[in-house]
């Protein structure tokens, strides 16, 4: 039979409400009588119920993650680092997959649970899905969302704009005279802003021929798919693909194709992913800072629970060009 909180009691000599405050943060108890209770639950290999702490402080220290990426391979890494940065804040991280789900289904799921608050993890849904969680009474924040001069919830990434003119100006500097575009989806937020920041520099360079294509999704088939259509009319001499997994699947279906990278055709990511740097793949690519903005994001979670009513930020963080082997050389 498990352990009991009277069995904890009687082993350590002290009442049941002093077991329990023991276990219940922010309650009084003396140095003394946690040491007592702490012993007796260790010998008996008590561990506190969760669920029925949560009935005495109002609190799950459930947090909802909520993404519609899972089919992108950076998520996987993304997922780790929130499960275990939450993890190690005692917090329980409760992941939601909204892949062919809305908002209204997970609110309705993270109701269910009594979450304490909500991180929704995508860099292509709008402000006004985070929003629809807060409306609901979730403290929520914003992960890699797209920023504006007021945002209703805490928002934290890069700006998709600057990535974007940043691409720009790296494939200007090396000298190319005809480049492309590949985004993700046209209707994601993300791709809209790296192709305006992109247009937004080469408009000021009528030298450069620019073509713009989209992809149906941010995966590697849909990025390998999209290149083989490209494969069959005027190729540019390289394309900024607007994100890592793109990347790769466009490196696939040029190599497939008997192209080389750079030296035929030059490509150029977004994200650095930990596959960018594998040997065999070598892309160069625009840094952003993922584990910066998982540990910021779970830092303003647990504020937005314990301080609801301050005001939402946006939390920009700086992205830059990381040189491997898919650009060819600055001159």
């Amino acid at each position: 039979m498990s352990v009991t909180l009277k069995d904890v009691a009687a082993r350590a000599g002290v009442s049941r409400s002093a077991v329990s405050r023991t276990y219940t943060e922010g309650a009084s108890v003396s140095a003394k009588t946690r040491d007592k209770v702490e012993r007796a639950a260790k010998a008996l290999g008590y561990s506190p119920n969760a669920l029925a702490s949560s009935l005495t402080t109002g609190r799950t220290k459930m947090i909802g993650l909520v993404s519609n990426n899972f089919h992108n391979p950076i998520f996987l890494e993304v997922f780790d680092r929130f499960t275990q940065g939450l993890q190690e804040r005692g917090l329980r991280p409760l992941l939601v997959n909204l892949t062919n789900q809305t908002e209204h289904a997970a609110i309705d799921m993270l109701r269910q649970y009594s979450v304490d608050g909500v991180i929704v993890a995508s860099s292509t849904l709008p402000e006004s899905f985070a929003m629809a969680f807060q409306d609901a009474g979730m403290p929520v924040v914003h992960s890699f969302g797209r920023h504006g001069p007021n945002p209703r919830v805490d928002v934290l990434g890069i700006d998709n704009i600057e990535a974007g003119r940043l691409a720009a100006e790296t494939l200007i500097a090396r000298g190319y005279r005809r480049v492309g575009f590949l985004g993700g989806p046209p209707e994601a937020t993300s791709t809209i802003d790296r192709a305006r920041g992109f247009l937004d520099v080469l408009r000021s360079v009528p030298e450069i021929d620019v073509s713009v294509s989209y992809a149906r999704a941010y995966s590697f088939e849909a990025g390998r798919n999209e290149m083989a259509r490209l494969l069959q009319s005027d190729m540019a001499e390289a394309y900024f693909c607007g994100d890592d997994v793109l990347s790769i699947g466009a490196l696939s279906a040029l190599e497939g194709a008997g192209r080389r990278v750079p030296q035929d055709v030059g490509l150029l990511g977004l994200n650095d992913m930990q596959m960018a740097g594998w040997d065999n793949i070598n892309l160069t690519t625009i840094r952003n800072p993922i584990q910066d903005i998982i540990a910021s994001s779970i830092e303003q979670v647990a504020l937005a629970v314990t301080e609801p009513d301050r005001k939402p930020k946006a939390h920009l963080f700086k992205c830059f060009v990381v040189e491997r082997g898919t650009l060819r050389p600055l001159p």
